[in-house]
């Protein structure tokens, strides 16, 4: 059984707003408490925010028996996954190296969705002959509506 984005129903009790997600939470850690010893059955949990999960599922002996940490990609991952989702693009060395850079600290789930949002640039701009790094700009602009603005720090990108 997957379980996608498990903080979103198992966060920490502290942080929880209403009754009926601690109860939902409840539902959760007894279904997995319920099965017996014989039973063929995996719980796959997924997350981004495995600091957040409550207790008492994070940290329970048998409740999770592996914890598989997949940390964001490097330049080198980010510049494979680049090229991979951006295959059928007709994509420069320079343009690679632009939105591997503007991808420093994000998911492979983020790239790919970068790079599709990349051609939709293309598209919309020349039939997609081309990806510059103006189509670069404009995918971050809209995947991170706050990125021009900057934040405290002064800083902007993803």
């Amino acid at each position: 059984m997957v379980i996608e984005d498990v903080d979103l129903i198992a966060r920490d009790r502290n942080e929880m707003r209403e009754t009926r997600e601690e109860v939902l939470l409840n539902k959760l850690l007894n279904e997995m408490d319920g099965l017996k010893e014989d039973a063929d059955i995996l719980f796959l949990l997924t997350t981004n925010r495995l600091e957040e999960l409550e207790g008492a599922l994070a940290e329970r002996p048998g409740r999770i028996d592996q914890l598989i940490e997949m940390p964001l990609p490097d330049a080198h991952g980010r510049d494979k996954l680049v090229r991979l989702y951006g295959k059928r693009l007709p994509l420069t060395e320079a343009v690679v190296a632009e939105a591997v850079r503007q991808s420093e600290g994000v998911s492979a789930a983020f790239i790919k969705e970068f790079m599709r949002r990349i051609a939709q640039s293309s598209i919309a701009r020349d039939g997609g002959k081309t990806v510059i790094c103006n189509d670069i700009d404009q995918a971050l602009d809209a995947m991170l509506p706050l990125r021009g603005r900057g934040s405290q720090t002064g800083q902007a990108g993803p």
